[in-house]
């Protein structure tokens, strides 16, 4: 008889076309091949808008072998009263917003039906966002995992904000979720984190906190590279949706302080933006000359077949990428940030030229730009570090022996690893 997993989510995770739901995705279909799964979902509007779209998350997940228990919306999402509330809750109360984020009525009642009819060995809470429900596991394993560190996430968007007043909020939600990572993070069995980094910046926030390291991946049968298919002269491309601050951010930045240089020098040179856009975000963006915004679309790999060179120009993150590698296991070149590679294995002049300041990130874009071998260079180098490293096949192996040693005699996971 094979264990019982109960995992519970953020998000639905699907279809996968959001880093979250990607990863989230590929990590609950490898740990059904090893566990009876049970899911508890938050569906998101910008997942699935509608009850149909819903349906048809969970009996996509249900082909995986996942029993789907339960969906529940997110009221904040719903209606600019219910997102207010959310808000001035925290600030009262002093506690991270995700706590009233994820307020449910609908939820408990499901976990602990869940938990009475089928007791899990394992609980994997997939955010720490799920913070408010722990208390309900009682003395069950769980393992967390971090798509970042979110206290250290605000902290760089509140340098990035706009106002004063969103300054000073953010850097309140920062430090109310940094006293959360101290408090509950030891309390875990398992820390699942992107990266090493990751995994040393928790560390450093809570020392006794156990973490194995479980990076994002790609399917590397599904992104291979295209031989002898044709690549757009000057064609430079952005994958990510521009509702995710981060992407927008980079955006913004990209086109403001990099691409007229990279205009002025090849005026032919085009900008494609591919992933869901807002249409005021598509307005601003197309304003600049020689951009375009294929908006979301079901397959990405033809756009980054065709791209000479794609960009990574990020300013606020955490994690890892996976738009980098989805880039690399396609074989395509990639100009990027510091913090836009970061946590992954990018070698500069290897498999990644990384580049922060803006006059020397474009001149690396048009470097890549005339040289057709250095594109082919990159995109080998890549190829290859996107199969040794990042294979989602070899990464949901390595989390499934985690899992079961956490569940072993122990009842505890001690040292940190890397894979």
């Amino acid at each position: 008889m094979r264990p019982r997993l109960l995992f519970l989510s953020q998000c639905l995770p699907y279809p996968p076309h959001s880093g979250v739901t990607n990863r989230t995705y590929h990590i609950l279909r490898a740990l059904a091949a090893s566990f009876d799964v049970t899911l508890l979902a938050f569906s998101r509007t910008n997942h699935q808008p509608g009850a149909e779209d819903v349906r048809r998350a969970c009996s996509a997940l249900e082909s995986l072998g996942v029993r789907v228990a339960g969906t529940f919306r997110i009221r904040s999402e719903q209606a600019f009263p219910s997102r207010l509330l959310v808000h001035l809750r925290s600030l009262a109360s002093g506690r991270a917003y995700t706590f009233f984020d994820y307020d449910n009525r609908a939820f408990p009642s499901v976990l602990r039906r869940v938990l009475r009819e089928q007791r899990p060995e394992i609980v994997h809470v997939d955010s720490l966002d799920l913070h408010r429900w722990l208390p309900l596991l009682g003395d069950l394993p769980v393992a967390c995992t971090h798509h970042s560190i979110e206290s250290d996430l605000l902290r760089l968007r509140a340098q990035h904000a706009g106002s004063g007043l969103t300054k000073m909020y953010m850097r309140r939600q920062a430090d109310a979720i940094l006293s959360l990572e101290k408090e509950v993070c030891p309390r875990l069995r398992l820390n699942v984190m992107m990266s090493e980094l990751d995994a040393e910046r928790l560390t450093v926030i809570a020392p006794s906190a156990p973490t194995f390291v479980a990076p994002n991946g790609v399917d590397v049968g599904f992104f291979e590279p295209r031989p002898g298919a044709p690549v757009r002269p000057g064609r430079v491309l952005f994958l990510g949706p521009s509702y995710m601050l981060p992407n927008y951010d980079g955006v913004q930045f990209f086109l403001k302080e990099v691409w007229g240089a990279i205009r002025a020098d090849q005026p032919e040179a085009t900008f494609q933006i591919v992933g869901k856009v807002k249409p005021t975000h598509r307005a601003t963006f197309e304003s600049y000359p020689g951009v375009s915004c294929a908006g979301f679309v079901d397959d990405v790999r033809p756009y980054l077949a065709e791209a000479a060179c794609c960009v990574v120009p990020l300013r606020i993150g955490g994690g890892t990428r996976l738009k980098i590698l989805d880039t690399w296991a396609m074989g395509r070149p990639v100009v990027s940030t510091s913090v836009g590679c970061e946590g992954l294995a990018g070698r500069d002049g290897v498999n990644i030229l990384i580049r922060d300041e803006p006059r020397v990130f474009a001149k690396a874009v048009l470097q890549v730009l005339a040289d057709e071998d250095l594109q082919h260079a990159l995109g080998s180098a890549g190829r290859r570090t996107a199969e040794s490293q990042y294979s989602w096949d070899s990464i949901g192996s390595s989390l499934t022996k985690a899992y079961g040693d956490v569940m072993g005699p122990s009842g505890k996971y001690r040292s940190r690893e890397v894979h």
